[in-house]
């Protein structure tokens, strides 16, 4: 028993336990959004942004791992960039986040703003398939990826475990301003944290996938719990370290180079 406790403990290294007293852990819910072409400091200038980073946990040397936009959403979902350069379609193989939690019996969804019934890959504008990975895998979206509509009735109903929301090419900063996209993650994120959803065991991480061009890359990541306040991380990150985190919290293996990335622990609480 003093063995099974110690395991327990291990597997759930959030709870703080000591050997033999394992406290039961709840199920983590996982939302992640993706924001556009914004420095971190640039992304700062946004109110909300600003007053959701300062009640929050924050990585601030966290930094994309490429340009274009493509290879981050990549790295992001599968743990490589698979050589991908440039920002066009490619069918790759279904190694990727998705996959994993399909063969693990854990219920997700990408929320992709703008896609219509002509599919993942022919949606029209401001929907953009290089902004949703999972259109890539396997050549084609799984079920799983659904209008942004679907986001308000599953956060009633709160147990989706990982939930990928997908703003639009406008309200994800790419061709609109820095304050729309700021008004949508207003509404967005109060939606999330007012729902059935947002109880012990939620997590939220809004990032950005690559600066605004330059050669630093340096991106705004901030991480958001019930109950948890302020905490700053000058830890090196980067989006393998945010899948790996992911992951981690979801119970499944880590994907391609999210192996050697350090999980973001110290953000969590």
């Amino acid at each position: 028993m003093r063995f099974a406790a110690a395991l327990a403990c291990v597997l759930f290294w959030m709870t703080g336990c000591a050997a033999g007293t394992a406290t039961a852990v709840p199920p983590a819910r996982v939302f992640l959004i993706v924001m556009e072409n914004h420095s971190a400091d640039e992304a700062l200038q946004g109110s909300f942004t600003a007053r959701l980073a300062s009640r929050s946990g924050v990585a601030t040397d966290y930094h994309a791992v490429a340009h274009p936009s493509v290879p981050n959403y990549l790295a992001l979902t599968s743990g490589q960039t698979w050589g991908v350069t440039d920002d066009g379609y490619h069918a790759l193989p279904r190694e990727d986040i998705g996959d994993q939690l399909a063969h693990a019996g854990l219920e997700w969804r990408a929320y992709m703003e703008g896609l219509t019934p002509a599919g993942c890959l022919d949606s029209p504008e401001p929907y953009d398939p290089g902004h949703n990975p999972f259109a890539f895998y396997g050549g084609g979206c799984p079920p799983n990826v659904v209008p942004f509509s679907d986001l308000a009735p599953d956060l009633a109903r709160g147990d989706v475990r990982f939930s990928w929301i997908g703003p639009d090419s406008c309200h994800d900063q790419h061709s609109c301003s820095l304050a729309t996209g700021d008004a949508w993650l207003t509404a967005t994120v109060g939606s999330i944290t007012s729902s059935a959803a947002w109880r012990p065991g939620a997590v939220l991480f809004v990032t950005w996938d690559e600066d605004d061009g330059g050669a630093d890359n340096r991106v705004l990541t901030i991480v958001a719990r019930p109950g948890h306040g302020h905490v700053v991380s000058a830890a090196a990150y980067n989006h393998y370290s945010l899948l790996a985190t992911i992951e981690q919290l979801l119970g499944l293996p880590f994907l391609a180079r999210a192996a050697q990335a350090h999980p973001m622990r110290d953000l969590l609480g």
